[in-house]
């Protein structure tokens, strides 16, 4: 597949251009940063450096791919808005495409605590995770009112460790086993592998190792 990858110079983006080179797909890494970061050097790599805001970059750098992998990152105080402004601008420049399909990143928050509640909305989330809960949750919601094939990936604490894969998810809910954590190549290794198996179309997905 030929992919492009935003948010390719974080931790999770650097595990998801690593992973799918290996794979063997053809991969655009997409950020501010993208020519002072260590990647793997591959005529399968192509290098894009754009702003995530811009709507010709990110038109251009989605044009003529298969599929968009999101990892985007940013403060967590609610003064980035990245999460969803890019979002925004993501599915914009994919429907001018005729890209369709994405799988990204968001937060625990934004899966269920009821059939009719998520769990940033509950009096108890707590308080230094709310800002950037609702910022996944505009993100989440721009997703479903898309017409795209999404997928939105939202794990708990993110670890700066390879994959091992082993790891449970769980649709819309976090998993029955969780344990609050997920190794960043682990989460890689399951949107790479939703791209393949497409399990949870038009699903969050709970996910802990």
């Amino acid at each position: 597949m030929k992919l492009i990858i935003f948010g390719a110079t974080g931790m999770v983006g650097k595990q998801l251009v690593q992973q799918a080179l290996f794979n063997g797909d053809h991969v655009r890494a997409f950020g501010r940063n993208v020519y002072t970061t260590d990647y793997l050097q591959t005529e399968n790599l192509q290098l894009v450096q754009g702003a995530l805001f811009d709507e010709t970059e990110v038109f251009n750098a989605i044009n003529g791919c298969d599929a968009v992998l999101s990892a985007i990152g940013g403060a967590s105080d609610g003064t980035d808005k990245a999460r969803t402004l890019g979002m925004k601008n993501i599915i914009k420049q994919m429907q001018k495409t005729g890209v369709k399909r994405i799988v990204g990143i968001g937060g625990l928050g934004v899966l269920n605590a009821s059939e009719n509640s998520l769990l940033v909305d509950q009096n108890d989330y707590p308080a230094k995770f709310k800002a950037v809960g609702l910022e996944h949750k505009k993100a989440f919601e721009l997703l479903r009112e898309s017409d795209l094939n999404w997928t939105f990936v939202c794990p708990s604490d993110i670890i700066n460790e390879g994959p091992t894969g082993s790891f449970v998810t769980n649709a819309d809910y976090p998993p029955e086993q969780n344990n609050y954590k997920i190794n960043a190549g682990d989460l890689a290794l399951f949107m790479l592998n939703e791209l393949v198996k497409n399990e949870f179309v038009k699903h969050r997905v709970g996910i802990s190792n």
